[in-house]
């Protein structure tokens, strides 16, 4: 077993937010792919927290579940120091491994996000679970809380550090504990935002559905929110509107994914 009973029992799912059904505004001005518009969304309701390794567990030992980088050991990690965007490839890193066998597992982690898990890995998830990945639109209406400023916080980006768990450092040349965390936070550790929702921003990027008019390959699908990784020197996209891409098969030790239900027949 990859955790023990108790381990699975102290840890706790934290719920849903719900989000009214309504006309949103999404986008930004400037970004031909993803412009200011409104959107109708039906009344949804979205995970208060990133998935947890605890979570993916159970869905692991009910079963059997091999994901795609156990099967194919490509999953991409990072380790410090390393000049920018530059991610290794590493055969012995999967969900219970996120930064390889010699770095340690998931033992004392049962309340961080699960990552080293590609989009395939997600969905196959939601349908043991029973729920959904959002949409580009409804991740960034949730996120937004009722804002339209870069960040439900306002403009001042300095400010994110009380929100997300990110890289606080100039540049990856060298590690960047300064808000206790190397990698991945537990879930909830920061503040959440305006309607509840923790790690919205950073901590890891999380999966959404949906076509980009820009996308050519039906292999690429998108995350949203900026990890653990981001730094506001290089791929500052914790914010309510940057949409990030990589191929549905990818698992990197910086993606996960946070789920919803349709309102509906609840």
């Amino acid at each position: 077993m990859i955790f023990s009973s108790l381990c699975l029992l102290l840890y706790a799912p934290i719920g849903f937010v719900t989000i009214p059904a309504g006309t949103y505004s999404v986008g930004k001005a400037g970004r031909l792919e993803y412009p200011p518009r409104k959107v109708k969304l039906a009344s949804y309701q979205i995970a208060k927290t990133e998935t947890t390794n605890a979570e993916f567990a159970l869905f692991v030992q009910a079963t059997g579940y091999v994901t795609d980088a156990e099967r194919y050991r490509n999953a991409m990690i990072f380790v410090p120091p390393m000049p920018e965007f530059r991610w290794n490839p590493d055969e012995t890193a999967n969900w219970r491994y996120p930064n390889g066998v010699e770095r340690g597992g998931i033992t004392q982690k049962a309340d961080h996000p699960v990552t080293c898990i590609s989009f395939h890995d997600a969905l196959e998830y939601c349908k043991w679970a029973g729920v959904r990945l959002p949409t580009l639109d409804e991740w960034e209406v949730a996120c937004r809380a009722g804002t339209t400023t870069d960040y439900f916080f306002g403009t001042d980006r300095n400010k994110v550090g009380k929100y997300a768990n990110i890289w606080h450092g100039r540049d990856h040349t060298k590690p960047d504990t300064s808000d206790g965390y190397m990698y991945t936070s537990p879930v909830g550790r920061f503040k959440p935002s305006p309607n509840g929702l923790y790690d919205i921003y950073g901590n890891v990027f999380e999966f959404c559905t949906g076509r980009l008019p820009g996308d050519r390959s039906k292999r690429i699908v998108h995350a949203r929110g900026g990890s653990w990784w981001c730094s506001k020197n290089s791929c500052c996209f914790f914010n309510s509107f940057d949409i990030g891409n990589v191929d549905m098969r990818a698992s990197f030790s910086n993606q996960g994914f946070r789920v919803v239900r349709d309102t509906t027949n609840r």
